[in-house]
C-alpha cells in the first residue's frame, strides 16, 4: 500500500486522501452489483449477461461485455482489494490527471484489457483456448492499468506488498506483471484472471504512449500541472480580478 504524505502535515498518514465523487460513483456502482449477486436468480443472471465471455462476443456480438465485465466480481476478497486498489492508487492519479482524465484512462484500460483478453483465447495454445468459453469478470483489468500509471509517475514510492513488504513501485509493477504473465501460461485456469491483468498493464502503458512520443512526456506534463495546483492552492493564489479588489490577498 502506498503511504500518502500532506502537505499541510509532518507525518505520514494511511491512504491517499478523501474519495472523490466520481471514485465513490465507481466503487458503488461495484458494491451494488456486488450485493445484487447475493440473489441466486439475478447473480446468475449478471454474470452471464454482464460477464465477459469471449465466445459470446466474437459469436453473438454482446460488445457491451468489454466494458461491464469491470463491475461484476466473484467473492468478498475480490471485490474487496480492487475497491481498496482503486482508491489507494487511484485517488492520487485522479489529482494529478483530473477527473475527465482519470475515468477516460480507467474505462479505455478495463475495456482494452477485455478485448486483448478476446483475442488472446484465439490462439492455438490450450492456455488461451480455456478462456474461450470462459467467463470473466472484476475490475482488475483497469485497476493493473492504474498500477502502471502510479509506478510511472512515482516509481521509488514505498508499496507494501502484501501489508508487509515496503517495495518501490516500479519492482512492484514488474513482480505483479511477471506474475500474471506465468500464470496465463504455466498454471491451468489461472490464465482466466491473468491474461486479463497483462492487458491491463499493456492497454494502459499503449494509451500513454500515443499520447506522445512516449509515456513520460504526459507522465511530466501531468505531474508538474498537479504539483503547480498545489501551490497555488497551499498560497491562496488568485488568478484575475479587478483593480479594485483591494482586499484581495496573497499569503
Amino acid at each position: 500500500m502506498p503511504r500518502y504524505h500532506s502537505p499541510y502535515a509532518s507525518s505520514f498518514s494511511f491512504g491517499p486522501g478523501p474519495i472523490s465523487t466520481a471514485l465513490k460513483l465507481l466503487i458503488g456502482v461495484n458494491v451494488a452489483l456486488f450485493f445484487a449477486m447475493i440473489i441466486p436468480s439475478v447473480g446468475e443472471f449478471l454474470i452471464a449477461f454482464l460477464g465477459l465471455r469471449p465466445s459470446r462476443v466474437l459469436e453473438q456480438f454482446w460488445l457491451w461485455q468489454l466494458g461491464t465485465y469491470m463491475f461484476i466480481h466473484g467473492g468478498l476478497f475480490h471485490i474487496l482489494f480492487n475497491m481498496l486498489a482503486l482508491w489507494m492508487f487511484g485517488t492520487e492519479l485522479e489529482h494529478i490527471w483530473g477527473t475527465r482524465f482519470f475515468l477516460k484512462f480507467y474505462f479505455v484500460t478495463g475495456a482494452g484489457a477485455g478485448l486483448l483478453t478476446v483475442l488472446f483465447s484465439l490462439l492455438p495454445f490450450a492456455f488461451a483456448r480455456q478462456l474461450y468459453g470462459s467467463v470473466i469478470i472484476g475490475a482488475s483489468g483497469a485497476i493493473y492499468g492504474l498500477l502502471l500509471a502510479y509506478a510511472l509517475y512515482f516509481p521509488d514510492r514505498p508499496i507494501y506488498m502484501w501489508f508487509v513488504f515496503p517495495i518501490p513501485a516500479k519492482i512492484f509493477v514488474l513482480i505483479m506483471g511477471a506474475i500474471a504473465f506465468y500464470s496465463s501460461i504455466f498454471e491451468a485456469g489461472g490464465g482466466i484472471a491473468s491474461a486479463t491483468h497483462l492487458g491491463g498493464i499493456a492497454v494502459g502503458y499503449a494509451y500513454l504512449k500515443q499520447i506522445g512520443s512516449n509515456p513520460w512526456s504526459e507522465v511530466k506534463y501531468r505531474y508538474l500541472k498537479w504539483k503547480i495546483n498545489r501551490v497555488r492552492k497551499k498560497f491562496d493564489v488568485y488568478s484575475g480580478g479587478r483593480a479594485d479588489d483591494w482586499d484581495r490577498r496573497v499569503h
